[in-house]
């Protein structure tokens, strides 16, 4: 049993920034967009996390991957509550793939039950912090997680991250005790946005 905050949504992840922005305002769900000026080189350019009853929406939307997720909330309030200026200033989104001889299930518990109270000791400048725990793929690589860290600034997210070498020294050791490290994606820094909801008539 969690003792974090859970919800299942899904998480849709585009190369293109402006469809994934569109999908966001039609669903009413928070975008999480790269800040790079090119993006070929990252796992997808943009990621949006909330809940829509159009799957056929999402996988034209999430060329890059679609995911059931279950939504954490280790950090603040869950993504669905924040409203625009409860948004974070800089975001790190971490993909992960669970690590090879432990399995997910094992790898998800370690990630849950002590990576969490760990992120949060170190990380002394999150502000916000989620766990997708990826339920069922849809689409995309076969990750099993994606965390969300954030920070007030992107310099705090680039350059303060940890309280210390021996704290950053920590998180790395204990990444490596649940998370392929070799096939995980590379980290995506991004902007967080919110629209209003599409009204559809009818």
């Amino acid at each position: 049993m969690s003792q974090w905050q859970t919800s299942m949504k899904l998480a849709v992840a585009s190369g293109d920034i402006s469809s994934a922005k569109s999908f966001a305002q039609e669903t009413g769900g928070i975008v999480f967009a790269s800040t790079s000026k090119a993006t070929d080189h990252l796992p997808f350019a943009a990621l949006v996390v909330g809940a829509t009853d159009d799957l056929d929406s999402a996988m034209e939307a999430g060329d890059a991957g679609v995911f059931l997720v279950c939504e954490r909330t280790i950090k603040n309030k869950s993504l669905s509550e924040l409203d625009t200026s409860e948004l974070p200033g800089s975001v790190g989104l971490f993909p992960m793939v669970a690590h090879p001889v432990h399995g997910a299930k094992a790898s998800d518990a370690h990630w849950r039950d002590d990576h969490a109270p760990l992120a949060l000791e170190i990380h002394v400048r999150m502000t916000h912090y989620y766990q997708l725990a990826i339920q069922h793929r849809f689409t995309g690589p076969e990750w099993n997680g994606i965390a969300i860290c954030c920070c007030a600034t992107e310099d705090d997210l680039r350059n303060r991250f940890y309280n210390s070498e021996e704290g950053e020294r920590r998180i790395i050791e204990d990444i490596r005790k649940f998370a392929d490290t070799k096939r995980s994606a590379r980290r995506v820094i991004a902007d967080a946005g919110r629209f209003s909801k599409a009204v559809r008539s009818g």
